[in-house]
This record gives structure tokens, C-alpha cells and sequence, in this order.
């Protein structure tokens, strides 16, 4: 993990109002002079850097709600809600959080409650358990939604499906949406199966590979297009970015969007072992700092699986036997992302879950007890990965058939697109 890295404990909880104070005077200045190069130390910059330095007359006289969670900063390590908060032309209304609250509190699948914020004396509304979607009685009052939110890319990662929604929600409403956009891990990486609008729920609602490629500003691009919305959407671009997977130096220091993506690496390696969630046989470390990059289950024997992975050559990833330092009878495999540009994350899963079936048996997986066939399938998109692993399929042949939604898919994602290869 690198230096501008945090893990959620090393992180100070948004917001510890106490050690904000000192932040209000100097952000209230730059605010109010709101003059071009007051915010542009760096190379880069993120989209509410843009929105704040040359686009804040948009927001004026409107009645704003912000969509955000502690990843949620500009390039100067300062939270979004607090730009807004302190500008003199927005006037901030309320507050919207994603699945792990607006404070990242809460863990994977944890219902979040409204409330009101300590300080600012707003709704902070829940977009996850009760109320995936806002609902007339919250928008009522509102002009526009700004959404900020630090997604990775992956379909079963839910800050999709919560864009999706709020779009939805807000074509209803007649409200504006502006989307600032933020760097993903996976830019370019198209990789999966189509989601099968069978298996369509919360885990997995955008009709696109699993990885799919696009950050949030052309996720949303997209979707209005594709679900033929009819809202005023406006999407502020990053300054300074180009198609990379691998993280920059200029950029905004990582903090976890999510309690268990504790790194960069983290998130590349989440599309491969996500699926330990529906099979409790397995576990993805997801408490621990090597959260999703390490697998382990009792029984299995580290280096053999090591080495039975490193013999099917897949690119841009290599693995080293582990053992669970707090169980010791369960070992496993470390991966180590190598070539992010051609590592192809759902097809090393698949891959992964292949090798398991074939050493220690169909019965292993599939058998234990609590297993989720069905969540598997929601996460995948498609019952057609759990049937063609169960079938002994192998993992390539597997992978071949997304070719042709693949291809289907890179087609109508070309006009959304915003920024240049590297």
C-alpha cells in the first residue's frame, strides 16, 4: 500500500468536525475569491475541482443535493461536502449516501438510516436498505443532484445500480443531475458476462459487462442513452487524465470508497474474488489489509493452488501460496496484479473457482453449508457461470462466450467516452 494510501482506520472519519474548523477559514477564502488558479496547484484535478474553479455560476440560485461518501475529495485532499457547504453560491440542501453511508460506517450489505448532519442541520437520506431509490417526498424542494462518488468499475459494486436509480429518480422528478467525475481502476477493462436482465437486482442492475470499463461521468453518459432517459444531465470532466489503470502520484490520496477496498489493488482484484461472498467456503480477507487480494479456505493446500495457477499463464497476474494469519488451517493464494492494462479480473475468478472444483471437488464449492447459489448468480449476472463451472466447462471457454455481448457492448459505449488512452 502506498504512502497516499489509507486504510479505513488509518483514515480520519468524514466528518470529525473538530479537525475540520481549521480547514473553514482558508476553504471560505478560496471559496469566495472563486478565482481562475486559486484551486490548480497540481497536473490533475478532479471533476468537482473543475465544477468549483469554472462552473460554480451553474449553481447558483439552485437548490442542491450532493451524493457522496468519505472517498468523496477534491485534489486537495478536502471533502466535497465541504466545498459545497462553504461555497456562497450553493445552497445545500441535503445530503445522499450510498451503500455504506455517507460516512462509510457501515459494512457490506448493512441496512443505513437517514439523519440529520451534526453541524449543517440537513438530511443526510440513505440510498441503501429501505430506500434504494430517492423518492418524490426527498426530491420535492430540489433543483439539482450532484453526484461525487469514487466508483471502481464493476457492475456488482453498487455505486452503479445507486447511479442508475438516482438517474431514474430524477427524470421523474424533473430535476438536473451533474456528475463529477473521478479516476476508476479499471478504465479500459471490458471483462464478464452481460448482466441476463433475469438476475437483474441491486448487486448487478447495469445492462454491461461486468467490468465495464467506464468512470462514473460516462457510466452515467451511457446509461442515459442506452435506458433512453430524458433528463438534463451534465457531466464535468476530469482535468488531466488520460485511460490509465494505474494510479498517479497527482492524484487525490486513496481513501476506500468502501470499508473492504482498501487500496488500488484491492479494487483490482475485487472482480476476481467477489464471488467468495455467495461461497462461505472461501474468504477473500476482506477485514484484514489484503482485503479481496487474498483467497483461503480450509483444507486447501497454498502451494498447490499457487502452482496450478501459475500454470494457465493468464495475463498481467501472478500468484504466491498464503495462510490466513488468524486461522492457520486455511491457506490459499495471493494475487499480485502485475500488468493491470491486460489482467482480465472475472476471468482470472472463474479461473480461480475452476482450479478449486478440479482439485478438491464440484462438492467443495457448491456444498458447503450456506452457500448462495443465487447471490452467485446475481453477482454474475447470469446463472450461465455457476452451470458452466458445475459442468466442468473450463474457465477459457467460459470467457469465449462473452465475446460477442463484449463487442455489442464496445460499440455503444463510444460516444460516452471522454478521455484518451494514455
Amino acid at each position: 500500500m502506498g504512502s497516499r494510501d489509507r486504510s479505513p482506520q488509518e483514515c480520519p472519519r468524514f466528518p470529525d468536525f473538530s479537525a475540520i474548523k481549521k480547514h473553514n477559514k482558508f476553504i471560505k477564502i478560496i471559496c469566495r475569491m472563486n478565482m481562475p488558479g486559486i484551486l490548480w496547484p497540481y497536473m490533475f484535478h478532479t471533476g468537482m475541482d473543475v465544477l468549483l474553479e469554472r462552473h460554480a455560476h451553474k449553481l447558483k440560485g439552485r437548490r442542491v443535493a450532493l451524493l457522496a461518501h468519505p472517498a468523496s475529495i477534491n485534489s486537495m485532499s478536502v471533502h466535497s461536502a465541504i466545498l459545497l457547504s462553504d461555497h456562497p453560491d450553493v445552497n445545500l440542501k441535503c445530503l445522499f449516501g450510498p451503500e455504506h453511508g455517507f460516512y462509510g460506517f457501515r459494512g457490506a450489505g448493512e441496512s443505513v438510516t437517514n439523519e440529520v448532519h451534526p453541524s449543517w442541520h440537513i438530511p443526510i437520506y440513505s440510498l441503501y436498505g429501505d430506500t434504494c431509490r430517492p423518492t418524490p417526498e426527498i426530491l420535492e424542494g430540489l433543483d439539482m443532484i450532484i453526484t461525487d462518488l469514487q466508483d471502481i468499475g464493476v457492475r456488482c459494486y453498487t455505486y452503479g445500480s445507486t447511479l442508475r436509480y438516482l438517474l431514474e429518480a430524477a427524470e421523474k422528478a424533473g430535476i438536473s443531475v451533474m456528475v463529477t467525475d473521478r479516476p476508476i481502476p479499471f478504465p479500459d477493462t471490458i471483462d464478464g458476462p452481460a448482466l441476463n436482465s433475469l438476475f437483474e437486482s441491486f448487486v448487478g442492475c447495469l445492462p454491461a459487462p461486468m467490468v465495464y470499463g467506464m468512470t462514473p461521468g460516462e457510466t452515467a453518459l451511457w446509461l442515459v442513452n442506452k435506458l433512453d432517459l430524458s433528463l438534463d444531465l451534465e457531466v464535468i470532466p476530469m482535468k488531466g487524465y488520460h485511460r490509465e489503470p494505474v494510479r498517479k502520484a497527482v492524484w487525490p490520496e486513496w481513501v476506500p470508497p468502501s470499508p473492504a477496498i482498501r487500496s488500488w489493488e484491492s479494487a483490482w482484484c475485487y472482480p476476481a474474488t467477489v464471488f467468495a461472498e455467495a461461497l462461505p467456503v472461501l474468504d477473500c480477507l476482506r477485514k484484514t489489509p489484503q482485503a479481496f487480494r487474498m483467497l483461503t479456505a480450509p483444507g486447501v493446500d497454498g502451494r498447490e493452488l499457487s502452482a496450478a495457477m501459475s500454470d494457465l499463464e493468464l495475463s498481467g497476474v501472478y500468484f504466491e501460496p498464503c495462510r490466513d494469519g488468524q486461522r492457520p488451517d486455511r491457506e490459499g493464494i495471493h494475487i499480485h496484479v502485475s500488468n493491470p492494462s491486460v489482467f482480465k479480473p472475472v476471468l482470472t475468478g472463474i479461473s480461480i473457482l475452476s482450479v478449486i472444483s478440479n482439485l478438491y471437488g464440484d462438492d467443495f464449492l457448491w456444498r458447503h453449508r450456506g452457500t448462495r447459489e443465487e447471490f452467485f448468480d446475481q453477482l454474475s449476472g447470469t446463472d450461465r457461470v455457476r452451470t458452466a463451472l458445475r459442468s466442468d466447462t473450463p474457465a477459457d471457454d467460459i470467457a469465449a462466450e462473452w465475446k460477442s455481448d463484449h463487442e455489442t457492448y464496445l460499440d455503444s459505449r463510444k460516444d460516452a467516452l471522454l478521455y484518451e488512452p494514455t
